[in-house]
């Protein structure tokens, strides 16, 4: 069962403050110990400030390989491409975060989204070591729905457990996604959770007696604390 250490932030600023500092600490101790760190990042607006703050950080970032745990199937400069929201965040020009290596999930410059997941499988399973591939850090939303990645209840994609990437269908578009066994063997998970809407979905996934069926979050069950960061409006009445 996984265990979860709840880091409480006042606003908005004060949260994209602790994850900048969060990702960053992460990097500086993989870095300790190997020749390069992996993270894999995640979409949405409430991870963007964190990164324009992290990509002013002077890390060692030409060690530093970054890739997506999820990317809808969309070009790549199209407004909702998570990795065009990286490239004006933590990747603007002048930043020292632009000089880290970015893997981006390859999408509609292939065929169908089948091809784009495997030819993102291959890209993991080559920048990663381990089986399933070991991230040093895996940054995750969580979804008001209880979804995570691109892992959406009631759909197959929760349940894919014997490769490391696969198609989420939700909201309306085709989405590449880490499976579970992936998100599970990073090193260190955190949880990025913000805003009143997400209230109910953070208490699902505290709640030792949920089932993922209904949240997929709770499918994310590494072997080391999950560091759950969230503002006061997520948070509230929590112990």
């Amino acid at each position: 069962m996984s265990t979860y250490q709840l880091v409480r932030a006042k606003d908005s600023q004060d949260l994209a403050r602790r994850a900048a500092e969060t990702i960053a600490t992460t990097i500086d101790l993989a870095l300790d110990q190997r020749d390069r760190a992996q993270i894999a990042l995640s979409g949405g607006s409430t991870p963007a400030q964190a990164y324009s703050l992290l990509g002013q950080q002077h890390l060692p970032w030409d060690r530093v390989d970054v890739l997506l745990g999820d990317e809808r199937w969309v070009a790549a400069d199209d407004s909702s491409s998570n990795a065009r929201m990286l490239r004006h965040t933590l990747f603007s020009d002048g930043l020292p975060g632009a000089q880290a290596c970015f893997h981006p999930v390859p999408t509609v410059e292939l065929a169908s989204a089948e091809a784009s997941a495997e030819a993102f499988s291959d890209l993991v399973t080559r920048v990663c070591a381990g089986s399933p591939p070991a991230f040093d850090l895996m940054l995750l939303g969580l979804g008001d729905d209880g979804h995570t990645a691109s892992l959406f209840p009631g759909t197959e994609a929760p349940l894919v457990q014997d490769r490391w990437t696969t198609i989420g269908r939700g909201k309306g578009l085709d989405r590449i996604t880490l499976t579970a066994p992936v998100l599970s063997a990073a090193r260190q998970v955190v949880f990025l959770v913000s805003g009143e809407g997400k209230r109910q979905a953070l208490r699902r996934l505290l709640d030792p007696m949920e089932s993922p069926d209904r949240t997929p979050a709770k499918l994310v069950r590494p072997n080391t604390p999950i560091v759950v960061l969230t503002d006061e409006a997520a948070s509230q009445g929590l112990a």
